[in-house]
C-alpha cells in the first residue's frame, strides 16, 4: 500500500471518529507533508516519538465544534503514475481545499509554489 496514501486516510478518519490525535510510522516525507497540512491550519502540533526503527508521528488533530478540517482527500499522485505541474499550470482548488506538492524547495502547498514559482510532483488534494 502506498505510505502516503495511507497517512492522509489515517488523519481524515482519525478526525471523524472524534480522535484528538493520530499516530503513524514515521519517515521523513511524511513529516514534511503533516508541516505543510499545518502550514495551512488543518492539523495541530506534530512531534515525532520513539528511537531508530520504532519511530513515529503524532499528529494532534484542532477541535471545533461541529467542524472537519480535514473533510476530504483525492490522492493526485501515485506509485503507478506520478502527476507533475509547472507553477503556470497548477489547478485552482475547489471547496477551500489545498494541494500538497513536493517541488525542489521541498513539500509545500500549491498557493506556496505558485508564490515562490516552483512546480513539482502533485501529491495529493485536501479540502477542509
Amino acid at each position: 500500500m502506498d505510505p502516503i496514501s495511507d497517512m492522509l486516510i489515517r488523519i481524515k478518519n482519525a478526525e471523524r471518529a472524534g480522535h484528538d490525535a493520530v499516530r503513524m510510522p514515521y519517515s521523513k516525507f511524511k513529516h514534511e507533508i503533516a508541516k505543510a497540512l499545518e502550514r495551512a491550519g488543518l492539523v495541530g502540533a506534530l512531534e515525532r516519538k520513539g528511537k531508530r526503527v520504532r519511530k513515529t508521528l503524532e499528529i494532534k488533530l484542532p477541535r471545533t465544534a461541529g467542524v472537519e478540517r480535514v473533510a476530504d482527500v483525492r490522492l493526485l499522485s501515485r506509485p503507478s503514475r506520478r502527476l507533475y505541474a509547472s507553477y503556470r499550470e497548477l489547478p485552482r482548488v475547489r471547496r477551500g481545499g489545498i494541494i500538497i506538492m513536493s517541488t525542489s524547495r521541498g513539500v509545500m502547498s500549491s498557493v506556496e509554489a505558485r508564490r515562490q514559482k516552483v512546480g513539482g510532483e502533485l501529491i495529493a488534494e485536501v479540502w477542509s
